[in-house]
């Protein structure tokens, strides 16, 4: 379905009807899962966030996964003094429009990647800093523990991994990339190492999406805004550091604000290759069932293969 300007506006003045005449939509390019638009209602500057269509290609734990984010902006405005919005409205009734979305105070500054000449170590500096504090707020349950629901919540982290790996396969055998002879492979390629994966873990809240993107900056390098939390998960910290290393964001001034030193012993080396391949085998669906493109999709394949050689 495509989203009409008129159609958006209308869905605004339903929940700002005093902006009616005064208001102005426009389109923000920088989304990759969901729509966004600036909103000015005359008296507010907004973000206006759009879901895509129920019908879309999901990853198992991306249906429906805005619906956590109310919870965990109230519960990180609350804790933590890390820079998030605001949500005003959020609407998953499809009555007004046919996707959930979600309007927000919109926050100060540009994402990382449309800054120039900023000082990328004191940036990655402040993101240590709040990402230590999102890791302090614990939880008793492990997985994706959001009202979407995307898994039964686990005990423990070994059993929610477990879980997440097998559902991610099953996407990517859904999409055609995965034969059963692979999928079996990478099954027990898990079950061999899962030893390394019984450990005490404290359930942490992870952002699970922490890039170049979701950074912005204002005057000074400071960072005014951590976005994008309908990815969240609770769990290991290691799986976010694999995230963290994919994006280019784990750099020496990251790990001085984060205040301490990550575990790079083997066997959190091996956890790290896998926490890898669970990010980077996400593309795979994602590149075949959303943008198009088989292309991308065999080439992210690929370097799931390559990196299972150094397993």
């Amino acid at each position: 379905m495509t989203l009409a300007i008129h159609d958006l506006a209308r869905v605004v003045q339903h929940h700002f009807p005093e902006a009616n005449g005064r208001l102005r939509l426009t389109p923000i390019s920088t989304g990759k899962f969901n729509s966004s638009y600036w909103v000015e209602t005359g008296e507010e500057e907004l973000v206006l966030r759009i879901a895509p269509p129920d019908d879309a290609v999901f990853v198992f734990y991306e249906r429906k996964m805005m619906r956590q984010e109310p919870e965990l902006h109230a519960l990180l405005l609350e804790k933590t003094n890390v820079p998030v919005a605001k949500i005003v409205v959020f609407d998953d009734s499809q009555t007004l429009l046919k996707r959930d979305y979600m309007l927000m105070a919109r926050l100060a500054g540009r994402p990382l990647t449309e800054v120039h000449h900023v000082n990328h170590n004191h940036v990655l500096q402040q993101v240590g800093h709040y990402l230590a504090q999102v890791h302090r707020i614990t939880a008793d349950q492990h997985g994706y523990l959001g009202a979407h629901r995307p898994m039964a919540p686990q005990n423990n982290w070994r059993d929610a991994f477990v879980i997440m790996w097998h559902k991610m396969i099953e996407d990517i055998v859904g999409v055609g990339h995965y034969n059963s002879e692979e999928s079996s492979h990478l099954r027990r390629l898990l079950d061999k190492y899962l030893p390394l994966f019984d450990r005490p873990v404290t359930s942490r809240l992870l952002h699970m999406d922490i890039w170049h993107q979701n950074i912005l900056v204002g005057e000074g390098n400071t960072v005014t805004g951590i976005v994008d939390w309908d990815r969240a998960l609770w769990g290991d910290p290691e799986i976010e550091f694999a995230v963290l290393d994919y994006c280019g964001i784990s750099e020496p001034a990251f790990w001085e604000g984060y205040g301490q030193p990550r575990d790079w012993s083997p066997e959190a080396q091996v956890r790290q290759l896998f926490y890898l391949l669970y990010e980077l085998q996400k593309y795979i669906v994602i590149r075949h069932g959303r943008s198009h493109d088989p292309a991308s999709a065999r080439q992210h394949k690929k370097q799931v293969w390559d990196i299972i050689q150094r397993l």
